[in-house]
C-alpha cells in the first residue's frame, strides 16, 4: 500500500518554495525595477486603460538584459529593459509592446499566478506517487519516467495559461482599437529575439510555438471581428 507520507511532504514542500520563490521575486523586482516611462508605450497602455473601464495600467520596467515581460506574483505587470532596447534599436514597435502587456494583463485576470502554484503542488505529488508506483517495476528508471511524466503535465497546463493569456490579450487590443497585428508581429520575431531555439519535444516545451500561437490568434479574431 502506497503510503500519503511523502506526497503530503512533496504538497508542503512545493507549498513552501512556492511562496519563498514568491517572496524572492517580489524583492528582486522592487529593488531591480521602476516605473516605464516611454511615452509611446504608456500612451497605448492608457487606451487599454480605458478598454478596461481602469484609470491606469501601471507598467513597470525590470533591470535586466534577457527580453520578456512578466506579471509578478502582486499582479504588476513588467518589460525588461532588454525589450524596451530592441524598440530603442528599431527591432520592436511600442505597439508590440502593448501586446506584451496585453498579455500579461492576462495572465493576471486569468489567475494564472494563484494556479501556478496549485499546479507545481500538484506536479511534486503526481512525481512523488508515480516514482514510488514505478519503481516498484522499473528499478532505477522509474524516477526518470515519473520525471518526464511530471513534466510534460506541467509544460502542458503552462502551454493552456499561454493560449488563455494570448486570447485575452487578441480581445484587449481589438477593443482597444489597436488591433492584431503588433501581436502576431511580434510572435514572428519572437524566436530571433530571444535566440532560444530548443531541440526539446513540443511536449516538454512551457510555451506553444509562435506559429500555433498566431493560428489561434486569427482564429479568434475572425470569429469575434465577423
Amino acid at each position: 500500500m502506497l503510503s500519503l507520507t511523502p506526497i503530503l511532504l512533496a504538497i508542503a514542500y512545493a507549498l513552501i518554495s512556492y511562496h519563498f520563490s514568491a517572496w524572492r521575486t517580489k524583492a528582486m523586482l522592487d529593488a531591480q525595477s521602476q516605473p516605464l516611462t516611454d511615452p509611446a508605450i504608456t500612451a497605448l497602455a492608457d487606451r487599454m486603460a480605458r478598454a478596461l473601464n481602469l484609470p491606469q495600467i501601471k507598467v513597470h520596467v525590470f533591470e535586466v538584459e534577457p527580453v520578456n515581460g512578466l506579471a509578478a506574483p502582486d499582479g504588476r505587470i513588467f518589460l525588461t529593459r532588454g525589450f524596451l532596447n530592441r524598440k530603442m534599436r528599431g527591432e520592436v514597435t511600442a505597439e508590440e509592446l502593448a501586446s506584451v502587456i496585453a498579455h500579461e494583463l492576462g495572465h493576471v485576470a486569468h489567475g494564472h499566478l494563484r494556479r501556478r502554484m496549485i499546479d507545481f503542488t500538484g506536479q511534486n505529488a503526481v512525481f512523488v506517487m508515480l516514482s514510488a508506483v514505478l519503481n516498484r517495476f522499473l528499478p532505477g528508471i522509474g524516477v526518470w519516467i515519473a520525471r518526464m511524466i511530471s513534466t510534460a503535465l506541467m509544460a502542458g497546463l503552462s502551454r493552456r495559461d499561454e493560449f488563455e493569456a494570448d486570447t485575452y490579450a487578441t480581445a484587449l487590443l481589438i477593443k482597444s482599437g489597436i488591433g492584431t497585428a503588433p501581436q502576431k508581429s511580434l510572435f514572428r520575431k519572437l524566436e530571433a529575439l530571444t535566440t532560444r531555439a530548443s531541440g526539446m519535444p513540443a511536449w516538454l516545451l512551457s510555451h506553444p510555438s509562435s506559429a500555433d500561437r498566431i493560428r489561434a490568434i486569427e482564429a479568434n479574431e475572425a470569429r469575434w471581428v465577423a
